[in-house]
């Protein structure tokens, strides 16, 4: 595939002030997205992509972009100065360079069963410093306040590199012309209010005591608590939703349930709850499993999952509260009844 390669200069995210070893790294990323992008765009003319080519590590059967996209971002990491990549398309992570000072977790592509539908998919993406002593998995762990820097690719009707180096966000947008990211200006902060909310409806009779009043009192709309209308967008593919809180508000859940395999959550913590926890709180939003921060969570395992909740700060904090409430709403208690002030 003849594709040009620019990217975004070197110069465009030390002019961002990105200190240079993170511009290094996030400058590969951007190119890397490129080959990833120029696919994406030729949908069937670039062939099956969503055709299933073998089973992930976690048993469900990547597709042809995602082979692709996966291998684009670890190939293109070589020479940025990254020591290993650990890939969510890949059982063991990656040795890049011997003597790089960072590491890189990425989920390659995320929003794998939009890819025949031509609905927005993406990149997340988590950057941390490397620990001295040779490289092994066990660098991986670290805390999500550890990270030096965090971003999306977003494959939508225009395409964006979504970043932060811990001052804010940026967005870079792709010109399709010069097949060059363009950095733009700091997203603002997240609207503190918003009527619109991301959980998928069809596992409510799965969710938590909690997670289920609280999308109640929003689907009661203004003859319920909130006394307001609400509206609900799922789009299945985690980045997409992103974007849309970043520059609209709102909340996403998606909580731990009752299902064989998602009683801890169903996101990575690593490469998927990690870099949007970071994206959302430095846009001023919140980001939790139901209790906790995420970023102070501690990572167990490379592929470990997470509930995550995240969105405009003071939702996020209301959702807090009912998981902080559950004893008491669980025995009905008449100060917390459907109408009850604590849940207003």
């Amino acid at each position: 595939m003849n594709t040009p390669r620019l990217g975004i200069g070197l110069k465009a995210f030390l002019g961002a002030n990105v200190p240079a070893d993170l511009a290094s790294v996030l400058c590969a990323l951007a190119e890397a997205s490129l080959p990833v992008a120029h696919l994406i765009r030729r949908g069937s003319l670039g062939g099956a992509l969503d055709a299933a080519v073998g089973p992930a590590h976690d048993g469900i059967a990547q597709t042809a972009l995602d082979v692709f996209a996966d291998k684009s971002f670890v190939h293109g990491l070589k020479g940025s100065g990254v020591r290993g990549v650990v890939s969510e398309e890949r059982d063991d992570p990656v040795k890049i360079d011997r003597d790089g000072a960072l590491l890189v977790a990425i989920d390659p592509l995320d929003g794998s069963s939009n890819i025949d539908a031509n609905v927005t998919i993406g990149t997340v993406f988590s950057v941390l410093d490397a620990p001295a002593g040779a490289f092994e998995g066990g660098q991986f762990l670290q805390r999500g306040m550890r990270q030096r820097a965090a971003g999306l690719v977003v494959y939508g009707p225009h395409f964006s590199f979504v970043f932060t180096t811990g001052e804010g966000v940026r967005i870079a947008t792709l010109d399709p012309d010069a097949n060059e990211y363009r950095v733009l200006d700091r997203v603002p902060l997240i609207p503190a209010e918003s009527n619109e909310f991301a959980i998928n409806a069809a596992n409510s009779r799965h969710w938590p005591g909690p997670v289920k009043r609280y999308i109640e009192d929003l689907l009661e709309g203004d003859e319920g608590p909130r006394r307001r209308y609400f509206n609900m967008r799922w789009i299945g593919s985690m980045v997409a939703d992103v974007y849309r809180i970043l520059i609209r508000g709102g909340v996403y859940l998606y909580p731990e349930d009752s299902r064989p395999g998602y009683e801890r959550g169903h996101l990575r913590l690593l490469y998927e709850a990690n870099p949007v926890a970071f994206l959302i709180e430095q846009a001023g939003g919140a980001a939790i499993d139901g209790f906790r921060r995420i970023l102070e969570v501690e990572p167990m395992n490379l592929h470990g999952r997470t509930p995550l909740i995240f969105g405009s700060k003071g939702k996020v904090e209301r959702i807090a509260r009912y998981y902080r409430e559950e004893s008491v709403l669980t025995n009905e208690s008449p100060l917390f009844a459907r109408r009850g002030l604590l849940r207003r």
